[in-house]
């Protein structure tokens, strides 16, 4: 399993084809956004100071990320994406 580092957090993306009336959108025309659901998060980020900030997300959150974000990466036959927490856009509730 991959151990992000830092503010990095790994996403499972649902990838769910989008279809009007019968007929498959072509990936360019879907939306710029990707929900997607955390599956590890990093330590966190440290201050100046030393401080240890906690990242906002957790492992199981549900979230939504930009379309174009972060590092495809492969863990066996699994695809995960890679990101840092800046290109979180929101947590899905």
């Amino acid at each position: 399993m991959l151990k992000p580092l830092g503010d990095r957090v790994v996403l499972k993306v649902e990838e769910k084809e989008q279809t009007v009336g019968g007929f498959v959108i072509a990936g360019n025309s879907q939306n710029a956004t990707k929900t997607a659901e955390v599956i590890a998060v990093g330590q966190g980020v440290r201050t100046l100071n030393g401080e240890l900030v906690a990242l906002s997300v957790k492992a199981g959150d549900t979230v939504l990320v930009e379309s174009h974000a972060g590092i495809e990466v492969k863990d066996g036959e699994d695809k995960y994406l890679l990101v840092s927490e800046a290109n979180i856009l929101a947590l899905v509730e």
